[in-house]
């Protein structure tokens, strides 16, 4: 692995996770990546102006995940950086819709499971 990508053996990360979201991973790729590194305040407003649905859903996330820290660690939701978060492809489920002269089309309605990880902001 690249040097980078170690981290120090006493960093607390904080995990929440949601699985089975009813949002395709790529849709929920573009939000995610515009919140990746800040401070949970930055999140919080991104999240609560942003016009995509899947906004709600990683928010959900976000907020177990403070809470978490509050509840599990000791350590102040309020005061967290959003250090890590993967949204994962989760199962298909596939349908067929009627079209014309008999024949049938796929339709895939993706599904998408959301990692989200917080770190003390002191650690970062």
């Amino acid at each position: 692995m690249a040097a980078a990508s170690q981290k120090s053996a006493d960093e607390v990360l904080v995990r929440a996770t949601a699985r089975y979201i009813r949002i395709s991973p790529r849709k929920a790729r573009l939000v995610a990546d515009q919140i990746r590194g800040r401070h949970i305040d930055d999140v919080r407003s991104l999240l609560a102006f942003s016009p995509r649905s899947v906004a709600t859903e990683i928010s959900k996330v976000v907020e177990s995940a403070a809470a978490n820290a509050e509840a599990n660690h000791d350590l102040i939701g309020d005061e967290m950086i959003l250090r890590e978060i993967r949204v994962d492809e989760g199962p298909t489920i596939k349908r067929f819709r009627p079209r014309a002269m008999g024949r049938a089309t796929p339709i895939n309605k993706r599904t998408c499971h959301i990692s989200v990880a917080l770190a003390p902001e002191e650690e970062v």
